[in-house]
């Protein structure tokens, strides 16, 4: 994986082998960050990572100026790997080890932008847990976005608050919003 735009361009950077991980690919990460330019200035923004795996979408946020990034994960191997590549790079990532449903039922903190990317094979009830516990708990800046990467083959497009999906190859990206009236 690769580090697209910002200070650390063209950074190439490779997750132990060991790690139970599967990054965002470099096409697909550079069509979301194109349409998140165009609405946030990155260096104003407030990141969670959940699922944060090898740490490639915080990499991303870090290296284009965004400094408030917080990284979920309940591997400690991942969280290890963030931990190291951040320090190396000297780039201000929080990390927490927990399980994502427990942190976000626990978690008071408001973000711009939710990225979640869980395991592919998970069931239709667990991907919906994603965006009730953000939603009821109030985690998202009115403005924000939350958004779930996700199979082409899971359809999620009937979960409350959801706005549109994009999709590159086989992966898909929902997009989830604060309602208007809320």
């Amino acid at each position: 994986m690769r580090i697209i735009s910002g200070k650390y361009k063209g950074r190439r950077i490779t997750a132990p082998k060991k790690l139970p991980i599967r990054p965002t690919t470099d096409m697909a990460k550079e069509s979301l960050f194109n349409i998140l330019n165009n609405q946030y200035y990155f260096d104003d923004v407030s990141v969670l990572d959940l699922f944060s795996g090898s740490g490639n979408i915080s990499y991303e946020f870090a290296s284009r100026g965004t400094e408030q990034i917080t990284s979920v994960d309940a591997n400690y191997g991942c969280i290890k790997f963030i931990n190291e590549t951040a320090e190396a790079f000297n780039m201000q990532i929080q990390t927490i080890k927990s399980d994502v449903f427990s942190f976000l039922e626990k978690s008071s903190t408001k973000h711009t932008i939710i990225f979640a990317d869980p395991p592919y094979d998970f069931p239709v009830e667990k991907f919906s847990k994603i965006p009730e516990l953000i939603f009821q708990n109030n985690l998202l800046e009115q403005e924000g976005l939350l958004i779930i990467e996700h199979s082409k083959h899971t359809d999620i497009s009937h979960l409350a608050n959801y706005s549109h999906s994009k999709g590159y190859g086989g992966n898909m990206f929902s997009f989830f919003e604060i309602a208007e009236n809320e």
